[in-house]
């Protein structure tokens, strides 16, 4: 079967394909793929004039040219490694209800600057969310599209546009143009990277922290006598289970977190390949914890805490963008980890906080679209169709293997 028949069906959104035995394929029709793909193929279709303007904030060649500290060389040129090193976040100031606090716990001051498309930031909606912490601690979210400056805010015109609008795209109400303007406010002699989240307190024109581990902690905690019940009760940091919480994230985060941006910046065949082996290694350990070592629908059972919040961020995004666009590409979610797909699914389609924060255009179009160093055309693959599958249904090959 050649690639162009093959996919043609799928272009005219009237089938599917499902492998059954070698150079064999069972034709499957699907009125929920077919809506998807229109879907998806009227999402792209509609950002051509829109990804035009987003272009407008790149400088010109020479602009760049002199910046040795450009935000889009994910790896240093002059690194022979080939390795994407995270730079440490450098704001780490804490909110605290103890007294005397530089920063403490109060309804209005503090407001998260993030975007839909980082899964750091996705980290504190998500927690504030599930906190309750809505009337407590705004926030606003930055466009998708990520150019040699940085994050920028949405202008009045882009924040309704189908590809960007969301809950909390709004124009900067000071009226800046970037998140670095908010960095350099603060310090006009930083030189760090200008990342989200931002956790910024209103009454002192400060930035409190840029951690978004250290302000998933904060969420938590902090506020919790500004809060009712339930949201009170909710504990993604238990005592009991800290030391467990600490080492899941200590190889989660390494090898899986950070492992796709390790393993899609490397710049070397030797980073790559070094960096996706061990990421594969570290989801076949999640999806064996999954399937064999929990009697719940969360990591730790029955109790939801920050290691679900921090591991759904990254493989919500897995399928959607780094199968394709960081050659994470040994395995998919939907067919290769069904304990795995099993979980996130829950958490997505169960509770809201999950499902509500997740905007997948944002997801597609800022990596796609602002990575230019990896896709230099810009161009947004229509798959997976659809972008999370519902609770229920599966592929066809993990359907047939059942």
């Amino acid at each position: 079967m050649s690639i162009r028949s093959s996919i043609s069906p799928l272009l005219r959104g009237t089938a599917s394909l499902s492998h059954l035995s070698k150079g064999s394929f069972r034709i499957t029709r699907s009125s929920s793929f077919t809506s998807s793909i229109k879907v998806s193929t009227h999402r792209y279709l509609s950002t051509t004039s829109n990804f035009k303007m987003a272009a407008q904030d790149t400088p010109s060649g020479k602009e760049v040219q002199k910046d040795d500290n450009v935000i889009t060389n994910w790896v240093n040129p002059s690194d022979k490694s080939g390795e994407f090193k995270r730079q440490q976040s450098t704001f780490r100031s804490f909110i605290s209800s103890s007294p005397g606090s530089e920063f403490p716990p109060e309804a209005g001051r503090y407001h998260l600057y993030v975007s839909y498309a980082c899964p750091w930031a996705n980290r504190t909606l998500i927690a504030r969310k599930l906190k309750g912490l809505e009337d407590i601690i705004s926030f606003s979210v930055v466009h998708w599209h990520m150019g040699p400056k940085g994050w920028r805010f949405v202008t009045d015109e882009e924040a309704e546009q189908e590809d960007v609008k969301g809950e909390g795209v709004v124009p900067h109400e000071g009226g800046l143009s970037h998140l670095r303007e908010v960095y350099f406010g603060v310090n006009p002699e930083y030189e760090g990277r200008f990342t989200v989240p931002v956790l910024w307190d209103k009454k002192g024109g400060k930035i409190v922290n840029n951690e978004s581990s250290e302000i998933l902690r904060m969420l938590n905690s902090e506020f919790n006598g500004l809060i009712d019940e339930p949201f009170k009760s909710v504990d993604l940091y238990p005592e009991d289970l800290r030391r467990e919480i600490d080492e899941t994230h200590e190889w989660q985060y390494d090898l899986i977190n950070n492992g796709v941006y390790k393993s899609g910046f490397a710049t070397t065949q030797e980073a790559y390949e070094r960096n996706v082996k061990a990421l594969f290694e570290a989801l076949d350990r999640a999806e064996k914890h999954l399937a064999d070592g929990t009697e719940g629908p969360y990591w730790f059972g029955e109790r939801l805490t920050e290691v679900d919040i921090r591991l759904f961020v990254t493989i919500v995004r897995f399928d959607p963008v780094y199968v394709q666009h960081f050659k994470c590409n040994i395995r998919d979610i939907r067919s290769g980890y069904p304990a795995i797909h099993k979980w996130m699914r829950n958490l997505y389609w169960n509770i809201p906080a999950f499902k509500d924060t997740t905007n997948f255009n944002h997801i597609k179009f800022h990596y796609t679209k602002s990575h230019t160093n990896i896709n230099p055309l810009s161009i947004t693959p229509l798959g997976p169709v659809p972008d999370i599958l519902p609770r229920w249904e599966e592929v066809p090959a993990v359907s047939f293997r059942g």
